[in-house]
């Protein structure tokens, strides 16, 4: 049975290898016998339309890329807090209730790559990269179909970026580049990764990308939001204080 899509992509495969290989040869060649020797940890949202080498006018060799849905680091210790309510349950008799914390399942990849960049690799610079109109945060907001179990314990990673708001574009907007922050916070509690920080040997950088825009926004630890790159005096600084918001509460449209 004739398959257009999978002719289109056999297509591609053989281009690759006609016409971008032979220009290329050389490049890839010195990756094979020099080994790589990436500067930077991109982690980004798996979002189609998000192009790391383009954004970033990089090539073959230049960054080591981990994506997932949503662009979230998981907790270094694979535990999660609950809510209060949980720890209330076990709570004894007339004391205080201890924090609740469950392990997540299937979040290891992401950790795994995390500490083989900063280990193995010692790159230079981690960057966190969310968009504009991510569906990941969006389903955050309103629930994923039942059979998404996995999906639906993942997304639990935005739940401190969330804002206890009527999801409009704006509170969407700021939802994730909040999640950006939450994800740098989160790798300073990789042990590794605080380490080469404090050695000033990694800097971390939060990216948001305005998809319609064309813009990467960086964010500014010392103005505590994000600015546009093509303003901004620096690609994004860590480590980093409680984020500050300056433009006040978001209401529902």
């Amino acid at each position: 049975m004739n398959d257009p899509a999978g002719d289109e992509l056999l297509s591609r495969l053989r281009r690759f290898h006609s016409d971008y290989f032979p220009r290329h040869q050389q490049r890839f060649q010195d990756l094979v016998a020099q080994g790589q020797h990436p500067k930077t940890l991109f982690i980004g949202c798996s979002d189609s339309r998000l192009v790391p080498y383009l954004l970033a006018g990089t090539g073959p060799g230049e960054l080591f890329i981990v994506r997932n849905v949503g662009g979230f680091v998981p907790p270094y210790d694979g535990l999660q807090e609950l809510p209060e309510e949980a720890g209330a349950a076990l709570a004894p008799e007339g004391g205080a209730p201890p924090v609740a914390v469950r392990r997540l399942a299937g979040l290891h990849g992401t950790t795994a790559a995390i500490e083989f960049a900063v280990l193995q690799l010692q790159v230079e610079r981690i960057v966190v990269c969310g968009h504009s109109h991510c569906g990941a945060i969006r389903a955050a907001y309103e629930g994923v179909p039942d059979e998404a179990i996995n999906l639906r314990e993942w997304l639990k990673l935005a739940a401190g970026a969330l804002l206890p708001v009527c999801p409009s574009p704006e509170a969407l907007r700021r939802t994730e580049q909040r999640a950006v922050v939450l994800q740098l916070e989160r790798l300073m509690d990789y042990p590794m990764v605080k380490r080469r920080v404090e050695a000033h040997k990694l800097s971390l950088h939060g990216w948001h990308y305005v998809i319609e825009d064309g813009e990467i926004h960086v964010f500014d630890a010392a103005q505590g939001d994000f600015v546009p790159a093509s303003v901004a005096s620096n690609p994004g600084t860590g480590p980093y204080r409680e984020y500050v918001e300056h433009d006040g509460q978001i209401l529902c449209d």
